[in-house]
């Protein structure tokens, strides 16, 4: 299944019913006056947040959802039925925008969420509703209110605990394969990962969501590389993981370079708590691996984790720290609520 975490897409509810214009006549009944029906109501568009789903994908074959028209009333004081709803199916984490991509409408962010996007135009009155002491032969009815339209953005954001950063070749998609099942791209070139992959980890019984995302490199705020419109995707975690390679000529300003992008970007990404860790430390002697991580040091303002997802030296530790903060993260919310 292909990646897609925006999608743009037509909307338009259904028109209301017209009210039907009907006299009753009947054998024997001296006396009949109007009896024409109200007309059926249009079909609603709603979004809905559903399980299951990681991509907008779907909107891809399909951009234009219409809700049925309300059905026109008839004789015998018989209403119309109201038109058929349509219901856009998104992932959990959609949000939704007007035209301009701008003002968000909603933010979908717990199953089963559902919000009205468009509302059916009302049907129309018949002409039994017009009857009165001094018309009692009304000839006319209302026509149906048309439908709303619009065009709308839809946005993907992932719902993670935890989000991977840093450069490409970072060392990311390895750590997540090597502590969850997902199975990313792992290669020896740049830009290996071309969209997010997400992955369940367990430690000590705790399950959490990591979230690892394309790499970053300088410029990437400017449209540098694949840029930085992948960091959606970890806005909502709780806590980042920065890796920097040990195979960097320059360990502490690997780390200055994403630093950079992350508060080039905004969004909340540099008030988040950060872990650092120096990954793929298998290919490093004692002597280079103390220089490097004491660089490192240097530059991030705290004591990095080292860690070989290859070989598997420092993943628990990595993986302890993470749930740390996701839970110290968690209590915070229950005090605050």
């Amino acid at each position: 299944m292909k990646f897609l975490d925006q999608a743009k897409v037509y909307i338009r509810s259904g028109d209301g019913g017209a009210g039907a214009v009907s006299f009753r006549r009947e054998k024997f009944i001296e006396f009949g006056g109007p009896d024409g029906g109200d007309g059926g109501r249009g079909g609603d568009v709603w979004v809905e947040a559903v399980n299951g789903l990681n991509t907008l994908i779907d909107f891809r074959f399909q951009q234009h959802f219409k809700g049925a028209t309300g059905q026109h009333g008839m004789g015998r004081n018989r209403t119309g039925a109201g038109g058929a709803s349509v219901t856009l199916k998104v992932p959990v984490g959609t949000q939704v925008f007007e035209e301009d991509n701008e003002t968000l409408i909603i933010d979908m962010t717990k199953e089963g969420q559902r919000f009205r996007l468009a509302g059916g135009g009302n049907g129309g009155f018949g002409n039994a509703h017009f009857k009165s002491s001094t018309n009692q032969a009304p000839n006319w009815a209302n026509p149906g209110l048309e439908g709303d339209e619009k065009t709308i953005w839809l946005r993907l954001k992932l719902i993670a605990d935890a989000g991977l950063v840093g450069l490409p070749n970072a060392g990311k998609s390895t750590f997540l394969a090597a502590c969850t099942r997902a199975r990313p791209k792992i290669a020896n070139y740049p830009f290996t990962t071309l969209h997010p992959n997400l992955g369940v980890a367990t430690v000590d019984g705790r399950e959490y969501i990591l979230a690892d995302i394309p790499g970053l490199i300088e410029g990437a705020h400017e449209g540098t590389g694949i840029g930085d419109r992948f960091l959606g995707h970890v806005e909502r975690t709780r806590v980042l993981l920065h890796l920097v390679s040990a195979q960097e000529e320059k360990v502490g300003k690997a780390y200055t370079v994403v630093k950079h992008e992350l508060e080039a970007y905004g969004g909340g990404l540099t008030d988040k708590p950060e872990i650092v860790a120096l990954s793929q430390i298998d290919v490093l002697d004692e002597a280079e691996l103390k220089k490097k991580a004491k660089e490192l040091e240097k530059a991030c303002g705290q004591k990095p984790l080292l860690l070989s997802a290859v070989t598997n030296v420092g993943m628990l530790a990595a993986l302890r720290a993470l749930r740390d903060e996701i839970v110290r993260f968690g209590t915070e919310e229950q005090d605050e609520a």
